[in-house]
């Protein structure tokens, strides 16, 4: 019998953590090593796949630090961004759930959500794990029909794989 492995959408920040020069600012650097610690894990555990947009987004910015990110995402499945993610997308933002400035968090949330990942794997606390936050998106992704994936970071789901 062949275990299936909860699904995770891998969300930009995380790919950043793991391929940034070390910190001086100790939670970012704790940050920065649970991530190494939570990357060489993971796969054991979990499916893990990202979207087109962590590409374009971990593209940006300084070209080696930009190698360096791809480099890590390059054996990664890349999900579809289906028509009904950019519209979930769009009616996260019109709930308020995230703000309109921010699209592509919004647009990341979608892809997990339509995607059926379990989890969404961020260190964006400001619009996607940070508690109001992630209460704020569950109530709205349900309110709109949808099973959400649960919100986490890769020191939450370290505990899973250890």
């Amino acid at each position: 019998m062949q275990i299936v492995k909860p699904t995770i959408y891998l969300e930009t920040s995380v790919v950043s953590y793991l391929t940034s020069r070390p910190s001086r600012d100790l939670i970012t650097a704790a940050r920065q090593q649970i991530t190494r610690e939570w990357w060489e894990l993971a796969p054991g555990y979990f499916d893990i796949s990202i979207s087109d947009l962590v590409i374009e987004e971990a593209a940006r910015g300084d070209p080696s630090a930009a190698m360096l990110r791809l480099q890590a995402l390059q054996d990664l499945p890349v999900l579809t961004i289906e028509t009904a993610a950019r519209v979930l997308a769009i009616s996260i933002m019109e709930a308020g759930a995230i703000p309109a400035t921010e699209p592509e968090d919004a647009l990341h949330i979608a892809i997990a959500t339509i995607a059926q990942a379990h989890y969404l794997v961020t260190w964006n606390f400001a619009h996607l794990v940070g508690p109001d936050t992630k209460l704020r998106l569950l109530d709205t992704l349900r309110a709109l029909g949808h099973t959400p994936p649960l919100l986490t970071t890769p020191e939450e789901l370290l505990e899973i794989a250890k």
